[in-house]
């Protein structure tokens, strides 16, 4: 797919109320680690991850995104905005669209339309490219995407769980690691044509694809308050990583960017092992990325934007780079997106 008239106008973020590092949550597991004969420092060593966010449980979803928008409505008229996509894999409850109450808490107009778009750490992407065919096709002149993870319940519930369940041991750990991993953030980003952000980073086009064998690798469910998954971690990465390859010779072919064209790579935040694993694959260069998960651990569907948007406050892009977007969802999905800064 290709686009010529969608343009990034403004975006914004909202960093989580708490931290915790990896060294907090092996103390919490002292005991299991004693019991299980697990290495101290294992956690960071094997991701990369230092620290990861979230806010207290009962924390809505929808008030992380709002927070998120309002840093971009800031500079425009929230009564122009014409679609508003509530993007996370969080959500305040199954109906209505968690979009409602994000559309109540920044009183957007009534000919506003908005809903919900779940596909796990894609969300954004997917509602980005949903929100570009709308702005090509002349149907909307601006759409708000917005999403607010919160990973406290996950986080803590997990914790919980490896604390108090004596039947864990080295090998049953294994698909709950990830969820170890998991942050919490909130971002929105403002897409527009290009007659109200002609400056504005350009969205090229890109490629996805699909891969539904692996739906079993990452599950998870639950609620505001109490959020489980299980993750094959190992076999997600094998699985993940086979699907981008097959899908960045399909966008590169559509972009006619090769890699020696890519100035700025912006991948999923996973870990620095999935990081580097790849970026090798695909043959793309190891030292023009950016990454956030260090801090901020992977928090889903606000991983990638969170990263784009870290990287471009810290001066990271130039005008006219190329900047590739390599995003991957549990499911199985890959989708990639060039962009052309500004």
């Amino acid at each position: 797919m290709r686009f010529e008239n969608t343009f990034i106008h403004s975006f914004g973020y909202e960093e989580p109320a708490h931290l915790i590092s990896s060294d907090e949550i092996e103390n919490e597991l002292t005991e299991l680690y004693t019991r299980a004969k697990l290495p101290v420092g294992r956690l960071e060593l094997q991701t990369g991850i230092k620290t990861r966010g979230y806010w207290p449980k009962g924390t809505n979803p929808s008030s992380i995104a709002a927070a998120a928008a309002e840093n971009v409505l800031a500079n425009f008229d929230r009564s122009k905005v014409d679609l508003l996509i509530h993007a996370s894999v969080c959500r305040d409850f199954l109906e209505p669209a968690t979009a409602a109450n994000v559309h109540n808490l920044l009183k957007l107009s009534s000919h506003c339309m908005m809903f919900d778009l779940s596909n796990a750490c894609l969300g954004v992407l997917s509602a980005i490219l949903t929100a570009s065919h709308m702005i090509e096709r002349g149907a909307i002149k601006s759409a708000l995407i917005v999403s607010g993870e919160n990973s406290g319940p996950l986080l803590l519930d997990t914790i919980s769980h490896l604390k108090n369940d004596p039947t864990i041991d080295r090998k049953k750990i294994k698909p709950f690691i990830a969820s170890l991993t998991i942050g919490s953030a909130g971002v929105a980003i403002l897409l527009t044509n290009g007659e109200l952000a002609p400056n504005g980073p350009k969205i090229i086009g890109g490629s996805t694809l699909t891969d539904s064998s692996a739906v079993s690798l990452c599950q998870g469910g639950g609620d505001t308050n109490h959020l489980t998954m299980e993750t094959d971690s190992e076999a997600l990465m094998i699985a993940g990583v086979k699907l981008a390859k097959a899908n960045w010779e399909k966008t590169s072919e559509i972009l006619g960017w090769r890699a020696s064209d890519i100035d700025k790579i912006i991948p999923h935040q996973v870990g620095h092992i999935h990081r580097m694993s790849m970026l090798t694959t695909l043959g793309l260069p190891t030292d023009r990325d950016f990454s956030t998960f260090e801090t901020f651990g992977n928090t889903g569907s606000a991983a990638l934007p969170l990263t784009m948007f870290k990287a471009s406050e810290a001066g990271f892009f130039k005008p006219n780079d190329k900047v590739i977007l390599l995003g991957i969802g549990s499911g199985l999905t890959s989708t990639m997106l060039g962009v052309q800064w500004s």
